[in-house]
């Protein structure tokens, strides 16, 4: 059985993780995200990077201190949205360790996104669902379940909060500074879908459990 890609070590757990991920801005797809684990404390940021498109097509994940773990970059032209990956924080002439792209140009909200891991043969991942609704499953090459995006339930009063906070489990094994970025550029692939009209819930404090 192939091993599964990690970016970044310290974010494998031998257990399953459940993370609070909350969108920090309502103006603009991908303006900002905080990620809390399920005791409350931080474990990754990305700091709003504003309304300018040239800037949003690159985006880096840190861990609490501002630590660049992990840089994601839109491939231009491309019209699967084809973005790529970059370990720690990205400079002209990295190489690329994995892209990700849509793989259908029809049924945009819905189309299954495949991530291709660079010098790995075998080593893939397959994104099913509707990130729109925070309703998605992450599969490795070997349809094993990786990881997963949910809607959060506030436990207290059974409300389904608003699509601005939502859960990521991260399974056993899956690296989740690698699932976090994937979430990152599904935002941006979605990001025109992410409102709705109707949507009034109210987010809680990230320590809210499901």
């Amino acid at each position: 059985m192939k091993e599964e890609f990690v970016v970044q070590e310290e974010y494998v757990s031998g257990e399953e993780r459940n993370l609070t991920v909350l969108k920090t801005s309502r103006f603009f797809a991908g303006d900002g995200f905080t990620v809390y684990d399920c005791k409350g404390q931080l474990v990754f940021r990305v700091d709003s990077y504003g309304p300018d498109a040239r800037d949003k097509d690159e985006l880096v994940l840190m861990d609490p201190q501002g630590r660049c773990l992990l840089t994601v970059k839109r491939k231009r032209p491309s019209l699967h949205q084809r973005w790529e990956g970059f370990k720690g924080e990205r400079i002209d002439g990295d190489k690329a360790l994995f892209s990700m792209k849509r793989t259908s140009l029809i049924g945009r909200s819905r189309a299954s996104v495949i991530v291709e891991v660079y010098d790995k043969p075998g080593v893939e991942y397959h994104i099913e669902g509707c990130f729109s609704q925070r309703c998605c499953k992450i599969y490795n090459a070997a349809k094993k379940l990786m990881a997963e995006i949910r809607r959060k339930v506030d436990s207290t009063t059974s409300v389904m909060l608003g699509k601005e906070v939502f859960s990521l489990y991260v399974k056993p094994g899956f690296d989740g500074a690698l699932a976090m970025g994937l979430v990152l550029v599904l935002d941006q692939i979605n990001g025109e879908n992410y409102f709705e009209s109707g949507t009034t819930e109210s987010p809680v404090h990230p320590t809210t459990e499901d």
